[in-house]
């Protein structure tokens, strides 16, 4: 699981995938093309983008037994002893710590309005609401938005490459992978803590919090899903491609050919009278 880019979009992710499950059931009741007719469909963009599926598919798989196994039972265990007050001030703190980053990455994509609103944010949470602790900000209609630096390259026209999924860390793209390094170098655990074993105690902690708000949506997903790993992939993809154009994507072109019409056959020209 991403310490912090994971965190902090989990829960995005996973509605991002039920309103593409609940999109699927609605059209089930449709008829399908034809093979050879205007009307037939071609193969998804996200499918073309995931050229390493066999891989991802057991990556995915090792996630789910992690998950299954240790980090849901702890996430139960945490939500039934920490009550639901202080865990939503935790969130809060990790909330406020990501929006400095979110700052950050908002002035390198050239967006200064919006990056001196959430840096306004991080300043009315850190001093009026004990240090994040409570969102101040937000009643006060300063709203999150988060931004991480694969966001960035997305903006500066790095293209999002093959789909991945990583060990622990969950749904990526190359491009995403690539910013991990400088996304670690400014989580909220490294942010609040200078000590390496602090900062593993903070992320461990974070993770666990976000799995607790995501146990009712996992369920309904669970219960949705006809292939989880598909549904997971294909709202990652669409989720990252309309965080990077700020909810107004362009329209993907089709990479396959249309096949021209078949010509059509000339006239039999008339035999000369003999």
């Amino acid at each position: 699981m991403r310490p912090s880019r994971w965190a902090t979009s989990m829960h995005g992710l996973v509605v991002a995938a039920l309103t593409v499950a609940a999109l699927g059931l609605a059209g089930c009741g449709t008829v399908p093309a034809q093979p050879g007719t205007a009307q037939e469909s071609t193969e998804p963009a996200s499918a073309r983008s995931d050229p390493w599926e066999r891989l991802n598919r057991r990556i995915f798989d090792f996630n789910e037994v992690v998950d299954a196994a240790v980090i849901k039972p702890v996430a139960l265990g945490y939500r039934a002893v920490v009550p639901e007050w202080l865990r939503t001030g935790v969130d809060n703190m990790f909330g406020n710590l990501g929006d400095a980053w979110s700052a950050v990455n908002l002035v390198l994509q050239a967006k200064p309005k919006v990056a001196l609103e959430v840096g306004m944010r991080v300043v009315t949470n850190t001093l009026f609401g004990l240090f994040g602790f409570l969102d101040i900000a937000d009643e006060m209609g300063l709203p999150r938005q988060s931004e991480d630096f694969g966001q960035t390259l997305g903006v500066w026209g790095v293209g999002s490459g093959p789909y991945l999924v990583l060990p622990l860390l969950g749904p990526s793209t190359l491009r995403d992978t690539a910013a991990l390094p400088v996304d670690f170098k400014a989580s909220p655990s490294a942010l609040a803590f200078n000590e390496v074993r602090d900062q593993n105690g903070a992320t461990v902690l974070q993770v666990i919090n976000t799995r607790v708000k995501l146990l009712n949506a996992t369920r309904v997903l669970d219960d949705v899903a006809l292939d989880k790993y598909i549904l997971l992939r294909d709202a990652y993809l669409a989720r990252r491609r309309n965080q990077v154009y700020d909810g107004d994507p362009p329209e993907e072109q089709d990479t396959k050919a249309a096949e021209p019409p078949p010509a059509e056959p000339k006239p039999a020209e008339p035999k000369p009278a003999k």
